[in-house]
């Protein structure tokens, strides 16, 4: 492979459909299936199930670590919104690190990515044949899984719209859900709703006060919303194939600030202040369950479960999604084997058979060897969002060094220093998991995913430009 020049003229060439590696692709998505992406893509199974954990860490102080984590997300998507409005690509911060960085990097961050997509999908399948066995328990979840599985990749073997129609009414149905959990919330926490008293501060100041657990506790529940945030970079790969790429970038990107805010710390706030952080039922069945159990909504539970499977069902056909299209643009760009760059219909199709076939062995594995080969899948991506993160900074930081201020719609805030401050905050986590056994067996097992991943994309260039 010959790389892209990184100069003022090569980057300009781009047309608004995207880059080369794009060609052939459908533009089926409309700008109505981008904003719901967006604004539903910040709703996922980490906020209403993972989000549990944090809290039992960190108390009432998780609203502190949500925020903060969620500084550093609206600070990498404007980065990634910077360089995706200016060069749509479905490949987005592979391409964008290929020619930045150099080909090996654009490999590493795009097999990781790909890698940590089809994990997804396996824990994705696997929880949500959870939630119906509960429901149908003469059907065994092994058989939900393989349904679910069948289904989403037929859907994504299919036009691009069909994706965007199935995740615009998912995010639709999310973004109802949770916009009315905080209309109901709010009215809890100032007394107005019917039944119900204020709780004041009692929930935020007692049971240990603010930060119960000290620094330890609000390190894992920092951990904890970082990764309930990974799957917002989808959409920057989804608006490659949109109308008008540039346009659904910058919107996306520009609304990112307040949808972390009301979704993200808007419910933690109103969580902690309803229940107490140390009620066993805030991790299990979870947070949401259990703020609508203690304001006696009937059906709680079962409401919250279905919002759970819908949010699952999501990430899953999200994330079949994004990764066939990752590593369609990885084989474009000679980083694969060619026979998985073929179209059909404008439809990345064996790449998405490629997808879906290594998600659902992941599946296999974890019921073979849960233990062992699947924990070990899991540990492997366990920090891979924040690597991702990291390619995207440095790539930014190098691609403003040459493009003109005339192909920037949106625009990194305080360019250079914000995006030093969030690599600063990137490795600040990262020193973080080596506090945690657990979190420094996931910090270990990237690192040589990475790596290894690394050697391969130096190795294959070289033998390409010899």
């Amino acid at each position: 492979m010959t790389r892209t020049p990184s100069s003022a003229t090569a980057s300009a060439a781009p047309d608004a459909a995207g880059t080369a590696e794009d060609s052939g692709l459908a533009h089926g998505l409309k700008q109505r299936h981008l904003s719901m992406i967006a604004l539903g893509g910040v709703i996922g199974a980490g906020l209403f199930v993972g989000s549990g954990s944090g809290i039992a860490a960190a108390g009432p102080a998780v609203v502190l670590a949500f925020a903060a984590s969620g500084l550093l997300v609206m600070l990498v998507m404007r980065m990634l919104g910077e360089m995706s409005a200016a060069r749509p690509a479905s490949g987005s911060f592979s391409v964008h690190a290929d020619r930045e960085i150099g080909p090996w990097a654009g490999f590493t961050v795009g097999w990781l990515f790909w890698i940590l997509l089809c994990v997804g999908v396996a824990v994705e399948a696997i929880g949500a044949a959870g939630i119906v066995s509960g429901w149908l328990p003469a059907v065994p979840s092994w058989a939900w899984v393989a349904v679910f599985m069948a289904f989403f990749c037929l859907t994504n073997l299919a036009a691009v719209r069909n994706f965007g129609e199935f995740e615009f009414w998912f995010a639709a149905i999310k973004v109802l859900a949770i916009s009315a959990f905080l209309v109901i919330g709010v009215l809890a926490v100032l007394g107005l709703l019917p039944g119900t008293a204020s709780p004041g501060a009692a929930n935020l100041t007692g049971h240990h006060g603010f930060l119960p657990n000290g620094a330890s506790g609000l390190v894992t529940g920092l951990l904890a919303s970082v990764f309930a945030y990974g799957g917002l970079e989808t959409v920057t790969i989804a608006a490659a194939e949109s109308e008008n790429p540039r346009r659904s970038v910058a919107v996306a990107v520009r609304t990112a600030m307040w949808r972390i805010a009301l979704f993200y710390v808007g419910s933690m706030a109103v969580i902690v202040t309803l229940v107490p952080w140390d009620d066993p039922s805030v991790v299990r069945p979870g947070p949401y369950v259990a703020v609508l159990s203690t304001l006696g909504i009937p059906g709680a539970a079962q409401l919250m479960n279905v919002v759970v499977l819908i949010a699952l069902l999501s990430a899953m056909n999200a994330n079949i999604y994004g990764s066939s299209r990752m590593v369609h643009s990885l084989v474009a760009r000679g980083h694969g084997p060619r026979a998985l760059a073929r179209l059909s219909g404008g439809v990345p199709r064996r790449a998405v058979l490629a997808s879906c076939t290594f998600g659902f062995l992941a599946v296999l594995l974890s019921y073979w060897w849960p233990e062992t080969v699947f924990s070990w899948l899991l540990n492997m991506v366990g920090a891979a969002v924040l690597v991702v993160w990291a390619f995207i900074a440095v790539a930014q930081l190098r691609m403003r060094r040459h493009l003109p201020a005339s192909q920037l719609p949106v625009r990194m805030w305080a360019f250079p220093y914000l995006t030093y401050l969030a690599l600063a905050a990137m490795g600040f986590i990262l020193v973080l998991m080596t506090l945690d056994s657990a979190n420094r067996i996931q910090l270990y097992f990237t690192a040589g995913l990475t790596l290894a991943l690394a050697a391969a994309g130096l190795l294959r260039n070289r033998r390409t430009a010899s």
